[in-house]
Protein backbone atom coordinates (compact mmCIF):
# COMPACT_ATOMS: atom_id res chain seq x y z
CA UNK A 1 0.00 0.00 0.00
CA UNK A 2 1.14 3.55 -0.72
CA UNK A 3 1.64 6.10 2.21
CA UNK A 4 0.63 9.68 1.57
CA UNK A 5 4.02 10.38 1.02
CA UNK A 6 4.17 8.87 -2.38
CA UNK A 7 0.22 8.21 -3.01
CA UNK A 8 -1.03 11.67 -3.41
CA UNK A 9 2.48 13.07 -5.10
CA UNK A 10 2.41 14.51 -8.23
CA UNK A 11 5.76 13.00 -9.74
CA UNK A 12 8.06 15.51 -12.10
CA UNK A 13 7.82 16.04 -15.31
CA UNK A 14 4.69 14.93 -15.33
CA UNK A 15 1.68 16.51 -17.10
CA UNK A 16 -1.52 15.94 -15.60
CA UNK A 17 -5.23 16.42 -15.61
CA UNK A 18 -7.23 17.36 -12.39
CA UNK A 19 -10.20 15.14 -13.84
CA UNK A 20 -7.97 12.04 -13.34
CA UNK A 21 -7.73 13.01 -9.26
CA UNK A 22 -10.38 12.15 -7.01
CA UNK A 23 -11.93 15.10 -4.89
CA UNK A 24 -13.35 12.93 -2.12
CA UNK A 25 -11.94 9.77 -0.40
CA UNK A 26 -12.68 6.66 -1.25
CA UNK A 27 -11.21 4.21 0.98
CA UNK A 28 -12.51 2.07 3.51
CA UNK A 29 -11.57 4.68 6.49
CA UNK A 30 -13.94 5.96 8.45
CA UNK A 31 -14.78 9.36 9.71
CA UNK A 32 -14.27 8.45 13.76
CA UNK A 33 -11.31 6.14 12.97
CA UNK A 34 -9.65 8.81 10.74
CA UNK A 35 -10.11 11.38 13.54
CA UNK A 36 -7.97 8.18 15.77
CA UNK A 37 -5.50 8.12 13.30
CA UNK A 38 -4.95 11.83 13.18
CA UNK A 39 -4.30 12.27 17.02
CA UNK A 40 -1.54 9.70 16.83
CA UNK A 41 -0.20 11.62 13.27
CA UNK A 42 -0.01 14.79 15.48
CA UNK A 43 1.70 13.03 18.33
CA UNK A 44 4.61 11.90 15.93
CA UNK A 45 4.30 15.51 14.46
CA UNK A 46 4.93 17.01 18.18
CA UNK A 47 8.13 14.73 18.67
CA UNK A 48 9.55 15.06 15.23
CA UNK A 49 9.39 18.90 15.37
CA UNK A 50 11.38 18.36 19.05
CA UNK A 51 14.35 16.98 17.34
CA UNK A 52 13.95 19.47 14.19
CA UNK A 53 13.73 22.64 16.21
CA UNK A 54 16.92 21.24 18.38
CA UNK A 55 19.01 20.31 15.49
CA UNK A 56 18.56 23.88 13.74
CA UNK A 57 19.80 22.55 10.53
CA UNK A 58 17.01 22.58 8.39
CA UNK A 59 13.80 24.58 7.39
CA UNK A 60 10.18 23.34 6.09
CA UNK A 61 8.12 25.40 4.22
CA UNK A 62 4.88 24.18 3.36
CA UNK A 63 2.23 25.63 0.75
CA UNK A 64 -1.28 25.53 0.24
CA UNK A 65 -3.09 26.08 -2.68
CA UNK A 66 -6.57 25.64 -3.22
CA UNK A 67 -10.30 27.05 -4.30
CA UNK A 68 -12.24 29.01 -2.24
CA UNK A 69 -14.05 26.88 0.51
CA UNK A 70 -11.79 23.96 0.13
CA UNK A 71 -11.07 24.05 4.02
CA UNK A 72 -7.19 25.40 3.52
CA UNK A 73 -7.64 27.87 6.57
CA UNK A 74 -9.08 24.51 8.68
CA UNK A 75 -6.42 22.28 7.68
CA UNK A 76 -3.23 24.80 8.63
CA UNK A 77 -5.40 24.96 11.86
CA UNK A 78 -5.36 20.91 12.43
CA UNK A 79 -1.65 21.14 11.88
CA UNK A 80 -0.67 23.37 13.63
CA UNK A 81 -2.41 22.26 16.94
CA UNK A 82 -0.15 19.11 16.54
CA UNK A 83 3.06 21.82 16.52
CA UNK A 84 4.97 24.08 18.71
CA UNK A 85 4.02 27.42 17.54
CA UNK A 86 7.70 28.41 19.13
CA UNK A 87 8.61 26.49 16.07
CA UNK A 88 6.52 27.49 13.40
CA UNK A 89 5.65 30.45 11.41
CA UNK A 90 2.16 31.38 8.97
CA UNK A 91 1.75 33.35 6.40
CA UNK A 92 -1.43 34.06 4.57
CA UNK A 93 -0.68 36.21 1.19
CA UNK A 94 -3.42 38.62 -0.09
CA UNK A 95 -3.54 41.04 -3.20
CA UNK A 96 0.23 42.61 -3.18
CA UNK A 97 0.33 46.28 -1.47
CA UNK A 98 2.15 49.14 -3.21
CA UNK A 99 5.37 48.55 -2.00
CA UNK A 100 5.23 44.60 -3.33
CA UNK A 101 4.53 45.57 -6.58
CA UNK A 102 7.75 47.48 -6.63
CA UNK A 103 9.66 45.06 -6.31
CA UNK A 104 10.00 41.28 -8.47
CA UNK A 105 6.88 38.82 -7.48
CA UNK A 106 8.72 36.76 -5.81
CA UNK A 107 10.18 39.54 -3.37
CA UNK A 108 7.48 39.52 -0.18
CA UNK A 109 7.61 35.41 -0.19
CA UNK A 110 11.50 35.67 0.46
CA UNK A 111 10.97 37.68 3.15
CA UNK A 112 8.35 35.25 4.66
CA UNK A 113 10.57 32.24 4.53
CA UNK A 114 11.36 30.49 7.75
CA UNK A 115 14.36 30.20 9.47
CA UNK A 116 16.41 26.93 10.11
CA UNK A 117 14.53 24.95 12.67
CA UNK A 118 11.21 26.16 11.90
CA UNK A 119 8.53 24.96 9.55
CA UNK A 120 6.81 28.01 7.22
CA UNK A 121 3.41 27.27 6.17
CA UNK A 122 2.45 29.75 3.67
CA UNK A 123 -1.53 29.98 3.27
CA UNK A 124 -1.21 30.75 -0.85
CA UNK A 125 1.74 31.59 -2.46
CA UNK A 126 4.26 32.55 -4.59
CA UNK A 127 1.62 30.81 -7.16
CA UNK A 128 -0.77 33.15 -7.41
CA UNK A 129 1.21 34.83 -9.80
CA UNK A 130 0.31 31.99 -11.89
CA UNK A 131 -2.77 30.94 -11.14
CA UNK A 132 -5.23 34.05 -10.42
CA UNK A 133 -2.84 36.14 -12.45
CA UNK A 134 -3.44 33.37 -15.06
CA UNK A 135 -6.95 33.74 -14.82
CA UNK A 136 -6.64 37.51 -14.87
CA UNK A 137 -3.74 38.90 -16.47
CA UNK A 138 -4.89 41.90 -15.96
CA UNK A 139 -3.72 41.80 -12.83
CA UNK A 140 0.36 41.24 -13.87
CA UNK A 141 -0.44 45.30 -15.38
CA UNK A 142 -0.03 46.37 -11.78
CA UNK A 143 3.70 44.33 -11.82
CA UNK A 144 4.97 47.11 -14.42
CA UNK A 145 6.83 45.01 -15.84
CA UNK A 146 9.49 46.02 -19.21
CA UNK A 147 8.08 45.05 -22.13
CA UNK A 148 4.29 44.14 -20.82
CA UNK A 149 2.24 47.28 -20.90
CA UNK A 150 -0.88 45.63 -21.97
CA UNK A 151 -3.29 42.31 -21.61
CA UNK A 152 -2.12 41.10 -24.98
CA UNK A 153 1.54 41.04 -24.43
CA UNK A 154 1.29 38.53 -21.66
CA UNK A 155 1.92 35.24 -24.09
CA UNK A 156 2.70 31.77 -23.64
CA UNK A 157 6.30 32.68 -23.10
CA UNK A 158 5.77 35.56 -20.37
CA UNK A 159 4.33 31.99 -18.64
CA UNK A 160 7.57 30.01 -19.20
CA UNK A 161 9.48 32.21 -17.86
CA UNK A 162 7.70 32.67 -14.67
CA UNK A 163 7.43 28.99 -14.27
CA UNK A 164 11.40 28.63 -14.45
CA UNK A 165 11.63 31.53 -12.08
CA UNK A 166 9.12 29.14 -10.04
CA UNK A 167 11.45 26.21 -10.48
CA UNK A 168 15.08 28.08 -10.10
CA UNK A 169 13.21 30.09 -6.89
CA UNK A 170 12.49 26.73 -5.25
CA UNK A 171 15.44 24.39 -6.21
CA UNK A 172 17.47 27.64 -4.48
CA UNK A 173 15.77 27.28 -1.17
CA UNK A 174 16.35 23.32 -1.45
CA UNK A 175 20.60 23.62 -2.36
CA UNK A 176 20.00 26.38 1.06
CA UNK A 177 18.40 23.01 3.76
CA UNK A 178 14.85 24.23 2.60
CA UNK A 179 12.40 20.90 2.36
CA UNK A 180 9.35 22.38 0.13
CA UNK A 181 6.29 20.61 0.45
CA UNK A 182 3.53 22.24 -1.54
CA UNK A 183 -0.37 20.89 -1.55
CA UNK A 184 -3.54 21.71 -3.94
CA UNK A 185 -6.39 20.27 -1.59
CA UNK A 186 -8.95 19.68 -4.30
CA UNK A 187 -12.16 19.88 -4.04
CA UNK A 188 -14.80 19.26 -6.28
CA UNK A 189 -17.29 22.43 -7.49
CA UNK A 190 -20.88 20.87 -5.94
CA UNK A 191 -18.69 20.63 -3.01
CA UNK A 192 -17.45 24.54 -3.25
CA UNK A 193 -21.13 25.36 -3.76
CA UNK A 194 -22.28 23.04 -0.34
CA UNK A 195 -19.91 25.23 1.53
CA UNK A 196 -20.61 28.31 0.48
CA UNK A 197 -24.17 28.17 1.14
CA UNK A 198 -23.48 26.67 4.48
CA UNK A 199 -21.81 30.02 4.73
CA UNK A 200 -24.69 32.34 3.82
CA UNK A 201 -26.98 30.47 6.30
CA UNK A 202 -25.04 30.81 9.02
CA UNK A 203 -24.47 33.78 10.71
CA UNK A 204 -21.22 33.14 12.26
CA UNK A 205 -19.44 32.25 9.20
CA UNK A 206 -21.14 35.32 7.05
CA UNK A 207 -17.91 37.09 7.56
CA UNK A 208 -15.97 33.75 5.70
CA UNK A 209 -17.75 34.71 2.76
CA UNK A 210 -17.94 37.03 0.02
CA UNK A 211 -19.90 38.18 -3.38
CA UNK A 212 -16.98 37.70 -5.34
CA UNK A 213 -16.33 33.98 -3.74
CA UNK A 214 -19.08 33.51 -6.15
CA UNK A 215 -18.07 35.72 -9.55
CA UNK A 216 -14.51 33.84 -9.04
CA UNK A 217 -16.71 30.39 -8.87
CA UNK A 218 -17.95 31.76 -12.59
CA UNK A 219 -14.09 31.26 -13.58
CA UNK A 220 -13.88 27.38 -12.32
CA UNK A 221 -12.77 26.00 -15.72
CA UNK A 222 -9.64 28.32 -16.40
CA UNK A 223 -8.51 27.91 -12.62
CA UNK A 224 -8.48 24.09 -13.29
CA UNK A 225 -6.59 24.83 -16.54
CA UNK A 226 -4.33 27.13 -14.61
CA UNK A 227 -3.64 24.47 -11.57
CA UNK A 228 -2.86 21.93 -13.78
CA UNK A 229 -0.05 23.62 -16.23
CA UNK A 230 1.15 25.36 -12.53
CA UNK A 231 1.30 22.10 -11.20
CA UNK A 232 3.00 20.41 -13.92
CA UNK A 233 5.09 22.95 -14.70
CA UNK A 234 6.53 22.95 -10.87
CA UNK A 235 6.18 19.70 -9.56
CA UNK A 236 9.88 18.55 -8.99
CA UNK A 237 12.12 16.01 -6.82
CA UNK A 238 12.83 18.80 -4.66
CA UNK A 239 9.67 20.67 -4.17
CA UNK A 240 6.92 18.43 -5.26
CA UNK A 241 3.23 18.84 -5.15
CA UNK A 242 0.77 16.82 -3.89
CA UNK A 243 -2.96 16.27 -4.65
CA UNK A 244 -5.31 15.89 -1.68
CA UNK A 245 -9.08 14.96 -2.18
CA UNK A 246 -10.62 17.42 -0.01
CA UNK A 247 -14.37 17.00 -0.01
CA UNK A 248 -14.20 15.55 2.98
CA UNK A 249 -12.05 17.90 5.31
CA UNK A 250 -11.18 15.31 8.16
CA UNK A 251 -9.73 13.02 5.17
CA UNK A 252 -7.80 16.17 3.65
CA UNK A 253 -6.41 17.28 7.26
CA UNK A 254 -5.07 13.55 8.46
CA UNK A 255 -3.49 12.75 4.46
CA UNK A 256 -1.67 16.29 5.12
CA UNK A 257 -0.42 15.68 8.51
CA UNK A 258 0.94 12.01 7.70
CA UNK A 259 3.24 13.69 4.48
CA UNK A 260 4.52 16.19 7.15
CA UNK A 261 5.07 13.53 9.52
CA UNK A 262 6.78 11.04 7.17
CA UNK A 263 8.64 13.80 5.52
CA UNK A 264 9.69 15.25 9.03
CA UNK A 265 10.93 11.25 9.76
CA UNK A 266 12.58 10.80 6.94
CA UNK A 267 14.75 13.45 7.36
CA UNK A 268 16.27 11.04 10.52
CA UNK A 269 17.23 14.50 12.23
CA UNK A 270 18.94 13.40 15.96
CA UNK A 271 19.03 16.01 18.65
CA UNK A 272 22.40 17.90 18.85
CA UNK A 273 25.44 15.88 20.46
CA UNK A 274 27.49 17.94 23.21
CA UNK A 275 31.13 18.24 23.30
CA UNK A 276 32.97 16.94 26.25
CA UNK A 277 33.89 20.76 27.53
CA UNK A 278 29.90 21.64 27.29
CA UNK A 279 28.91 17.99 29.11
CA UNK A 280 32.00 19.01 31.79
CA UNK A 281 30.33 22.26 32.01
CA UNK A 282 27.03 20.40 32.66
CA UNK A 283 28.52 18.24 35.20
CA UNK A 284 29.90 21.76 37.03
CA UNK A 285 26.48 23.44 36.93
CA UNK A 286 24.94 20.32 38.35
CA UNK A 287 27.31 19.90 40.99
CA UNK A 288 26.46 23.64 42.11
CA UNK A 289 22.44 23.18 42.15
CA UNK A 290 23.24 19.87 44.48
CA UNK A 291 25.40 22.13 46.76
CA UNK A 292 23.15 24.80 47.07
CA UNK A 293 21.50 24.96 50.75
Amino acid sequence: MKTNTTKYRVAANKKIKLKDFDTTYKGHLEKQTGKVELAIVKENLDQFQEVFYAANSNALLIIFQAMDAAGKDSTIEHVMSGLNPQGCQVFSFKTPTAEEYDHDFLWRHYKALPERGRIGIHNRSHYESVLVCKVHPEYLLNERLPNYNSVDQIDKQFWKQRYESIRNFEQHLSANGITILKFFLHVSKDEQKKRFLKRIENPAKNWKFSSNDVTERSYWDKYMDAYEDAISETSTEYAPWYIIPADKKWYARLAVSQVIAETLEQMNLKFPVLSDDEKSKLEKAKMLLLDEK
